[in-house]
């Protein structure tokens, strides 16, 4: 059960509601379908993954290499899933199962690293050292490319930036809501969609998505407004600890609140006081390929 040698190569992005797959013939897109996601059901996951590559290939009419992203990483000690925000997924040989199905090696890797090779590779981050690649929607998550190259790490786990706790927190926000990692106050359940649509409700009493607090908040609805001014200063201080630490050329925010125009503007105009720095040059940027990065990285995770 080897890699295959083929032009063509399929990116899978498993999502917590979608599951998309994108076909490139170099960097040419020929092919991309989507549809929902089995929650809770691990066998499911494997037979749409694989029943999505199989109808691919049976469109076009040749094999593919195989990639997917997934929001977790496959640990280097046991070869199964861990850190997977989808639990399903945790502590299953996923590449394996994959891998027997479709009769070929098959590449998994942390979608969020996916994403920021895609935007490293031909997107927003391209031509940059160092790009940080933030996924903020079911959870949040991000990936670091260093002149290219996806920055795994030691323990396959660079880049977990949403299981951080919210740095520099009000009293208010201290010790945070529960998180399903076991501990409280990650940055995913400040940062997350639904982190932003619960902090809304406790705030409020109202159930919102996170789509219509932003919109609500550009038309001046005022508790909308307040939820949003926290979500900005919780990613503006989350972002802050990253410059310190990793100090990006460019930070590149997908996943669905990466959608909310004003974050561009507003979160680097309060990162400032939390940054080591006289001054602060590190761009925040949207994806060239919007809500496509992760699918995209997943392809590329064979080279041409």
């Amino acid at each position: 059960m080897g890699g295959r040698v083929s032009g063509l190569r399929l990116g899978v992005d498993l999502g917590g509601t979608k599951t998309e797959i994108v076909a490139l013939e170099g960097p040419r897109e020929v092919l991309r379908r989507r549809v929902d996601s089995p929650r809770g059901d691990y066998a499911a996951t494997v037979a749409t993954i694989a029943g999505l590559v199989e109808a691919a290939e049976a469109e076009l009419g040749k094999p593919g290499t195989v990639g997917v992203g997934i929001p977790g990483a496959v640990s280097p000690a046991t070869g199964l899933v861990k850190n997977a925000n989808s639990t399903w997924l945790i502590g299953r040989p996923l590449d394996r199962d994959l891998g027997e199905r479709l009769r070929r090696e098959v590449r998994v890797a942390n979608d969020a690293n996916c994403f920021a090779l895609s935007e490293a590779a031909d997107g927003a981050g391209a031509g940059e050292g160092v790009v940080f690649g933030v996924i903020a929607g079911t959870g949040t998550g991000a990936g670091i490319t260093v002149d290219g190259r996806v920055l795994t790490g030691a323990n396959a786990i660079a880049g977990e930036w949403g299981h951080n706790p919210l740095p520099w927190p009000t009293a208010e926000e201290a010790p945070g809501p529960e998180c399903y990692c076991g501990r409280r106050g990650c940055i995913e359940t400040f940062l997350s969609g639904p982190g932003l649509a619960a902090d809304h409700r406790r705030a409020t009493g109202a159930e919102r998505s996170p789509e219509d607090i932003a919109a609500a908040a550009g038309e001046g609805d005022p508790g909308c407004r307040a939820s949003l001014d926290r979500y900005v200063h919780r990613m503006a201080r989350a972002l802050a600890h990253v410059i310190n630490i990793l100090d990006p050329d460019v930070i590149v925010l997908g996943g669905g609140m990466g959608n909310i125009a004003d974050l561009y503007r507003r979160v680097p105009e309060r990162w400032g006081p939390f940054v080591f720095s006289d001054r602060v040059v590190t761009r925040l940027v949207p994806p060239v390929h919007g809500d496509s990065g992760g699918v995209r990285g997943a392809a590329w995770l064979w080279p041409q």
